[in-house]
C-alpha cells in the first residue's frame, strides 16, 4: 500500500500536524498513520514504510493510547514509536459493561457517516447520540439511510431525519449499490478520512464495499424477526479508496455511553438549551418550576415532549459517566502521588541506615 502514497498529504496530513514539528523532528523522525488497531498490534504506513508494531500507550491515561486514524512519530533509526502528535479530533465512548474505562473509537476525522436503515433499526435517539459525538468532535456528520430498495417508505424515513434534526445532511441509498453509494463520493476526496458508525447489520460493511469496489469486508445479513444485524466487523481499520479518501470502519455498536460531549449535545439540542436560558431559574430541571421557558413552549406545541425526554436522558448520562471517569482519573493521579511518597520514604530511610 505504501507506494502507491506520493506524500502525507495523500495520507491525510494538513498543516495541524506540520504546526506540531520542527525542522529537527522531521530531520530524525517520520510521521506515520494508525491504519489498523487490534489487541496485540496496530499497523502503520508512511512514505515507504509500512509495518505491525506493538499496540502504543504514552500513559496510564485511557486517551493515550494510539487508535484508528493517529499519526505517530517514528524514530528514523530505531523504528520505535517516539510520541503520537496531538488530534484534530476524536471519537471515544465509555466502553460497554458496568466498568468504567474509556474506549477509543477514531482519531483524525473529518466527516461522521452516521448509518441507520429504513427499518426497524431506525431510532432518532439513537441518531441523537452518534450526532453528539461529531457535534463535540466539530466532525460534519451525514446521516446515510440504507435499504431504501427494500422499504416502501424510504422517504418518510428522510423526513422523519429532517424533522428530528435540521441542518443535518441525509443521504438515501441502497447500500449495495455502487452507483448509488457514489453519492458519498464529494465527502471522500484526497486525503479525507471518513468513519462509519451504526448499530450491526445497517449495511455499513456492504456499503463500503461498494465504495471501495471489492468484497474487502465480511458481510452478514440481518435476522428477519426483528430486523438486527449480525456482528460483522472486528477490529478497527482504514481502507483507501481510488479517490484518495480514507473510509474508516467500526465495529457495530448497540451500546453507546456517551462521555465529555456536553457541547456536542448542548449543539443538538440548542432548541431546548435556547428555551432553557429563558426560565426562570437558571438551576431549572423543567419539571414543574415555575417560569420554566420549555414546559411553556412544550404547553404551547412549540416543543415536541419526545424531544425534552431525549434530552434530559442523554444529559444525564454523559454527566454521570463523565463524573465517573474524571473520579476514575483523581483517584489514579492520588495512587501515583502515594506510589512516589512511598518510594521517597523508602529511599530516605536506606540512605539513613
Amino acid at each position: 500500500m505504501s507506494d502507491q502514497i506520493s506524500d502525507l498529504s495523500g495520507l491525510g496530513w494538513t498543516a495541524f500536524y506540520s504546526s506540531q514539528l520542527d525542522a529537527n523532528d522531521l530531520a530524525t523522525g517520520v510521521p506515520v498513520r494508525v491504519t489498523e488497531v487490534h489487541r496485540s498490534r496496530i499497523h502503520i504506513i508512511g512514505p515507504g514504510i509500512e509495518s505491525d508494531l506493538p499496540p502504543y500507550r504514552a500513559s496510564d491515561d485511557d486517551e493515550d493510547v494510539a487508535t484508528v486514524g493517529d499519526w505517530l512519530m517514528l524514530d528514523r533509526e530505531t523504528g520505535r514509536v517516539r510520541w503520537r502528535l496531538g488530534r484534530r479530533s476524536l471519537f471515544k465512548r465509555r466502553a460497554p459493561g458496568t466498568g468504567r474505562k474509556l474506549q477509543l473509537i477514531a482519531a483524525n476525522v473529518d466527516t461522521l457517516f452516521i448509518v441507520t436503515s429504513c427499518n426497524q433499526d431506525f431510532k432518532i435517539a439513537r441518531l441523537e447520540r452518534y450526532l453528539a459525538l461529531a457535534r463535540e468532535a466539530d466532525v460534519t456528520p451525514v446521516v446515510v439511510l440504507t435499504k431504501a430498495d427494500l422499504s416502501d417508505t424510504a422517504d418518510e424515513y428522510a423526513d422523519a431525519v429532517t424533522k428530528a434534526l435540521p441542518g443535518v445532511f441525509t443521504e438515501t441509498l441502497d447500500a449495495r449499490d455502487p452507483q448509488s453509494a457514489g453519492r458519498l463520493a464529494v465527502w471522500c476526496g484526497r486525503g479525507q478520512t471518513v468513519a462509519f458508525v451504526g448499530s450491526s447489520g445497517v449495511g455499513k460493511s456492504t456499503l463500503i464495499n461498494s465504495l471501495l469496489g471489492d468484497a474487502a469486508i465480511a458481510t452478514q445479513g440481518i435476522r428477519e424477526d426483528d430486523a438486527k444485524g449480525r456482528h460483522t466487523t472486528t477490529g478497527r481499520a482504514l481502507y483507501r479508496l481510488g479517490s484518495g479518501g480514507w473510509l474508516m470502519d467500526t465495529p457495530g455498536m448497540r451500546e453507546l455511553q456517551l462521555t465529555d460531549v456536553q457541547d456536542g449535545l448542548d449543539d443538538v439540542f440548542s432548541d431546548v438549551t435556547t428555551l432553557a436560558h429563558s426560565c426562570r431559574f437558571a438551576d431549572c430541571r423543567h419539571d414543574g418550576e415555575p417560569g420554566c421557558a420549555v414546559e411553556a413552549a412544550i404547553a404551547a406545541g412549540e416543543l415536541d415532549p419526545v424531544r425534552l425526554a431525549h434530552f434530559n436522558k442523554l444529559m444525564a448520562e454523559e454527566a454521570f459517566n463523565s463524573a465517573t471517569l474524571a473520579e476514575r482519573r483523581q483517584r489514579g493521579k492520588a495512587f501515583g502521588k502515594m506510589v512516589k511518597q512511598v518510594m521517597k520514604d523508602k529511599r530516605h530511610f536506606r540512605e539513613r541506615e
